[in-house]
């Protein structure tokens, strides 16, 4: 576990191999366009149970869930977060395969600026005068885009804030972040059975339809969704918090390069002004934290910490 005052070189790796794959998401999503976002999250969530159970069996990390499994405020906490977390990956889907990857950057980029928010309002956190000015400058960024469109960035808000109290509502589930991910996709297997059966018996199902590649593409959704998460959660055990701070912004801004500049997406006046603002306001947020991080940094210890 790296202490407060270094980074693990070994989490550092582990975070950025996550946030990396992250980026690439769209690409796998992309080429899923045609199938319907609900059919994709239910197979996301059917194959990610095998690939994270075996993760959890291979980390000897199994007996957490055990015990969760046997406790109905557990279980009642978790199916909160299945339930967000489902939202989330349904937008997001939906968002990639409909040519909205830049929305999807927008909410990711708007998200920690969100989470600081949302810690004052109902955890009673107390933001600082630069905290406060970095959200506002988002928030008129999306007033922009909003007037630009005549309509809110529906998926882009929906991306921030289904995530953004799926991290909140996290913090109270007892189960480490793998063991949790684990109940969440388990909880949410019956729905997401029940869904393939009935595309498949009335003949809207791509999977194992006689098309090898679209059911390849939906085998491998359990990887996709389960390793980036456990590896990510690997990484942050062993990261100071304001080193991953700065990390999070590599996968939106992989999907914001890749939608500009692969997909084609349209960058309009609109987009050129509020994306700037965005930045800024992430680039403030990110100064802000690091000058609070080394701040409240303890001396160095005299003696290595033992291994």
């Amino acid at each position: 576990m790296a202490t407060t005052s270094d980074d693990n070189p070994r989490g550092l790796a582990f975070a950025i191999k996550a946030y990396v794959m992250w980026g690439l998401l769209p690409f796998y999503m992309k080429a899923l366009a045609h199938v319907p976002p609900a059919e994709v999250i239910a197979h996301r969530v059917i194959w990610s149970v095998p690939v994270a159970a075996a993760i959890l069996y291979a980390m000897r990390r199994t007996a957490d869930n055990r015990v969760a499994l046997r406790s109905p405020r557990t279980l009642g906490m978790a199916a909160v977060t299945a339930a967000l977390i489902s939202v989330n990956w349904g937008i997001y889907v939906w968002a990639i395969g409909a040519g909205h990857a830049l929305d999807a950057a927008l909410g990711y980029y708007i998200n920690p600026l969100f989470s600081v928010a949302l810690g004052a309002l109902l955890l009673g956190e107390r933001l600082n005068t630069v905290q406060l000015a970095a959200i506002a400058l988002a928030a008129a960024a999306v007033v922009v885009l909003t007037v630009d469109a005549g309509q809110l960035p529906v998926a882009a808000l929906g991306l921030t804030f289904s995530w953004g109290f799926y991290a909140y509502f996290k913090r109270s589930l007892p189960v480490g972040a793998a063991q949790g991910f684990f109940l969440e996709v388990l909880l949410l297997t019956p729905p997401a059975l029940a869904l393939i059966m009935w595309v498949s018996l009335n003949g809207t199902g791509h999977f194992a339809t006689g098309s090898s590649h679209d059911t390849w593409l939906l085998l491998a959704a359990g990887l996709v969704t389960a390793v980036p998460l456990i590896i990510y959660a690997t990484g942050a055990k062993l990261l100071r918090l304001s080193t991953m701070g700065i990390l999070q912004y590599i996968a939106p801004t992989m999907i914001f390069l890749t939608a500009v500049f692969i997909f084609g997406e349209p960058f309009g006046t609109a987009q050129m002004i509020a994306f700037p603002m965005i930045w800024t306001a992430l680039a403030i947020f990110t100064a802000n934290l690091l000058y609070q991080s080394r701040r409240t940094r303890p001396p160095e210890p005299v003696t290595p910490d033992p291994v």
